[in-house]
């Protein structure tokens, strides 16, 4: 599932795409939005908030999508997209004269009023992406110490922080030497959630392909078996919360103690 790092780089180019003119063709192959008509309404910018999308038009309405486990926004210039959006796994199409944009395998679509998007994002905690989070996770920060979860899990909580996922998680665990399994209450929340923080926002501005650690060195994610940087010992793979939404994180044994 891609982090709030590749959320945000796809809001930019979403942004960017959309900026030239009113849209030509808009489609919304979604339940109950297959009749709506967006046709000439200019896009205001897409902007994310944890792992979603919200892009603004200048109707006062906006569509939120996001992309789940498999979703992915394409940008193509007009001239050559038509040939590209068919089929059952397109969910959107938003085109001006210039740039079509086609959401493919989308697995959440809305378009509610812009003053309303606050009720779409009310179950989520802080947004880890943004500006100000050094002044906005102090909730967050509250909620970890009262959580005996491993915080490996409790990172994953989407209702406790928003944007951080696998690759991440284990980043930041391993830079502060705690273990995915250490209880939340144990740890120094504030500090790790910052650090979660920094590493996603410098992967973000990094010109590096959306869902990678940009230029950010990685430690152990997706490096089982290789030698720990710091200590040498194999990194080793585990899984953190309960079935059905149990996850997997890259850990050091030596490092990352209890």
């Amino acid at each position: 599932m891609p982090e709030g790092d590749a959320v945000a780089r796809t809001a930019a180019r979403l942004t960017r795409a959309l900026a030239d003119g009113p849209l030509v063709r808009a489609e919304l192959r979604w339940g109950g939005l297959g009749d709506v008509d967006l046709l000439g309404r200019r896009s205001l910018g897409t902007v994310s908030y944890g792992k979603h999308l919200l892009t603004r038009f200048d109707d006062g309405q906006t569509l939120r999508s996001h992309l789940r486990m498999d979703g992915m926004w394409y940008v193509d210039p007009t001239s050559r997209a038509a040939s590209r959006d068919g089929g059952p796994d397109t969910r959107a199409v938003l085109a001006t004269r210039v740039w079509t944009c086609r959401g493919r395998l989308l697995g959440m679509l809305d378009l509610v009023r812009t003053r309303d998007e606050p009720r779409l994002l009310a179950h989520l905690g802080p947004d880890l992406m943004a500006e100000d989070a050094e002044t906005t996770l102090e909730p967050a920060v509250q909620r970890m110490a009262a959580d005996p979860r491993g915080i490996g899990e409790v990172l994953l909580d989407q209702t406790v922080a928003a944007g951080i996922g696998t690759i991440w998680t284990s980043e930041t665990l391993f830079r502060h030497e705690v273990s995915p399994w250490r209880p939340a209450d144990r740890v120094d929340g504030a500090a790790i959630l910052m650090t979660a923080s920094r590493l996603m926002r410098a992967s973000a501005a990094a010109p590096a392909a959306p869902g990678t650690p940009g230029s950010v060195p990685a430690g152990v994610y997706g490096r089982e078996h290789a030698p720990c940087p710091r200590c040498g010992t194999p990194v080793a793979r585990g899984m953190v919360g309960r079935a059905p939404t149990a996850r997997r994180v890259f850990y050091c044994p030596t490092c990352q103690r209890v």
